[in-house]
């Protein structure tokens, strides 16, 4: 299952690296994802396959909410720059995406940045449907956990039908190793993301894990979810379907690299 998605992004996943080359009237499909922990940049050709794909951590956007503007938008002018001159052309046109039940104002703040870094935003897409877009599914429930939030958004026959977003995330995880393991915020963050240290933080994090399953699971109770697809930095960690598949008692199914899903779904949106 999900075989064309995971394909799709491991040759996403080989251009944050190498960029193919592309012909200077070629159309090209540029996604902005503003997340808690990172922005990544994706461009596809018009036949969504994947050109370039940029990637900064940042600490600039907050459940949602940009917290740090200027920083935003010199993230993205400098992501922006930074693929331009390695495609050798001028990337003008962009779509960019928003979490479940954000209040409108902060939209046009997302639309701000985006446009202010130099680009024409053509699309506002939510998360959810972008990474629909990518995993093919047309009924399910797509949970998106980033760095600060689980995003649960229910599909039927390919149109949402339910949304909502909660603030427990990748952020959460790296406050109890901080905790547990007496290190600063900083260190914890690059303690989680050592292979080496994983048979250590698993059982530190796994009761935020069974959080998220239990947020998971009182949202979509009222529907008929056969399946949750989970996508999103967070759930890179190893295991992580494993426990929400025994907790909500519902199958889990986790894309490759999830980090890259809801990216490209912005890009392919275009």
């Amino acid at each position: 299952m999900l075989e064309r998605a995971n394909n799709l992004i491991k040759e996403t996943e080989k251009t944050i690296k190498v960029y193919k080359e592309v012909k200077n009237n070629e159309e090209l499909k540029v996604g902005v994802d503003l997340g808690t922990a990172n922005i990544v940049l994706t461009v596809l050709n018009k036949e969504n396959i994947p050109v370039a794909c940029n990637i900064y951590p940042a600490d600039v956007v907050r459940d949602g909410i940009v917290v740090d503007y200027l920083n935003a938008v010199n993230i993205v002018r400098n992501l922006k720059k930074e693929v331009e001159n390695k495609l050798g052309r001028n990337l003008e046109n962009a779509a960019t995406a928003i979490p479940p039940g954000i209040i409108p104002g902060n939209v046009k703040v997302i639309r701000n940045v985006v446009e202010a870094a130099g680009f024409n935003v053509l699309n506002i897409v939510d998360e959810p449907t972008a990474a629909s877009k990518v995993l093919g599914v047309k009924d399910g429930a797509v949970v998106d956990i980033g760095g600060g939030t689980t995003g649960i958004s229910i599909l039927e026959d390919g149109k949402v039908v339910y949304s909502a977003d909660e603030a427990t995330g990748g952020r959460h995880l790296t406050l109890v190793i901080s905790g547990n393991l007496g290190i600063s915020y900083e260190e914890a963050e690059i303690y989680k993301v050592n292979k080496e240290n994983y048979n250590t933080v698993f059982p530190l994090v796994r009761p935020v894990i069974e959080k998220m399953a239990n947020i998971i699971q009182r949202h979509v109770r009222m529907h008929n979810v056969k399946n949750l697809y989970l996508v999103g930095g967070t759930c890179c960690l190893d295991g992580i379907e494993d426990v929400i598949e025994k907790y909500t008692s519902i199958r889990t199914i986790k894309t490759y690299n999830p980090l890259l899903v809801t990216p490209i779904g912005i890009a392919m949106s275009l």
